[in-house]
């Protein structure tokens, strides 16, 4: 049925991914360094508290990382899915009573010398179940229980997600708890109800945070109403009732508030064709594009106006290159399970991806979902080189029959 030969000669990895993850952790790097120098009292910390090379110890970690959990046939992973998920669980609910709080979410456990955030794991944690559960037999899958179990499995890191808060992370769950169902064959009926009922919501959503009286609104944090309201272009000043004083005050709250898209948007278009230069940039050296984030939610702006337009396509072929591998590798997998991780990694993937992108271009709201392996971050870091591992794994053992 098969040359065994032939199966020999093919390579133990998928190589041309792995050209492009480290061509991604590369320009890492060298954006995190560009983004984080630009100031003589940025150089004055010791070289091993830079964050550059923080980075490049999290590439380190995560790849160690990968390389174990390729050794384990993704088979017996599946085994622990619902004890690695429980575990989740349980950090996502003990993060909002112990975490540490920054610009007011708490999403983080300080252990000193690294910040642990949970939901990056999560995400993965969350693959691994929905991958094991809808990889039963497809007949099942029409039963109304396994839908309700499913739909509970996707609702309930959602929701402690959300609490902390931390809408983007929480968003990113339901295209990827989406595609898994729909890959899995859950019936057509299902899907398209459970489509109809997002859509419905989300519309809801949309009308409440930008049309209904403030003491009618459901309850959503203020900066993540306000970050809505600067995406759709609703002024903060309501139409009456309001002095000249409070108008003025959110006039100029909401210039603040769109501060930072506005500057990444100016850094993405000056970089023209081929960019300023490595560590020209001057929307990031004169602080234009704030510090603070430069580094993680808007590397892309800062590589985009350093490298132009060249190195923006440089970039999506890139995870272009891994997007389209991963996808391969779920039409190669051995069986249901197989194609399920992949494409659940792959869907997570290309969601952080685009609303990451889509931010720096003003064609998504604000979020705070990091740009995999560029953004600076431990638990990203992390988080994206073992899911990528993960697919590796899918990959070895796609001819273990």
């Amino acid at each position: 049925m098969f040359d065994p030969e032939l199966n020999e000669r093919q390579p133990r990895f998928e190589r041309v991914q792995l050209i492009a993850l480290f061509g991604l952790m590369l320009l890492g790097t060298a954006f995190v360094y560009s983004a984080t120098m630009v100031s003589e009292s940025a150089g004055l910390a010791a070289w091993y508290n830079q964050s550059w090379f923080r980075q490049i110890v999290w590439y380190v970690l995560g790849t160690g990382a990968a390389a174990v959990l390729c050794c384990v046939d993704y088979h017996t992973l599946a085994r622990w899915a619902m004890v690695v998920y429980w575990a989740s669980v349980l950090l996502l609910a003990a993060v909002l009573v112990f975490g540490t709080v920054r610009f007011g979410a708490r999403r983080w456990f300080d252990l000193g010398f690294f910040s642990l955030q949970p939901s990056e794991f999560a995400k993965l944690a969350f693959i691994l179940a929905m991958a094991n559960f809808l990889s039963r037999p497809t007949e099942e899958l029409g039963v109304m229980q396994n839908l309700v179990k499913a739909l509970g499995m996707i609702l309930l890191p959602f929701v402690l997600i959300l609490k902390e808060p931390d809408l983007g992370s929480a968003l990113v769950l339901l295209p990827t708890g989406l595609a898994l169902l729909f890959v899995a064959g859950m019936p057509r009926r299902y899907l398209v109800r459970l489509l109809g009922g997002l859509g419905i919501v989300g519309a809801l959503f949309l009308v409440d945070v930008l049309f209904m009286p403030p003491n009618l609104q459901v309850k959503l944090e203020d900066y993540q109403r306000r970050r809505l309201m600067v995406y759709f272009g609703k002024e903060y000043t309501p139409l009456s009732g309001a002095t000249r004083a409070e108008r003025e005050r959110l006039r100029k709250q909401q210039f603040d508030d769109s501060h930072n898209v506005r500057q990444a948007l100016i850094s993405v278009g000056s970089g023209g064709l081929t960019g300023k230069g490595w560590r020209q940039g001057t929307q990031n050296a004169l602080g234009y594009l704030p510090r603070s984030v430069a580094h993680n939610d808007f590397i892309f702006s800062v590589i985009a106006e350093e490298e132009g337009f060249v190195g923006s396509v440089i970039v999506l072929t890139l995870y272009g290159v891994v997007l389209f591998t991963g996808m391969k590798i779920a039409g190669q997998a051995r069986d249901r399970l197989g194609k399920l991780l992949a494409v659940g990694v792959v869907t997570l993937l290309f969601s952080h991806v685009f609303i990451n992108i889509g931010m720096n271009i003003r064609i998504m709201p604000v979020t705070g979902v990091p740009l995999p392996l560029l953004s600076y971050g431990g638990s990203s870091v992390l988080g994206s080189l073992i899911a990528m591992g993960l697919l590796q794994n899918v990959y070895i053992y796609r001819k273990a029959y």
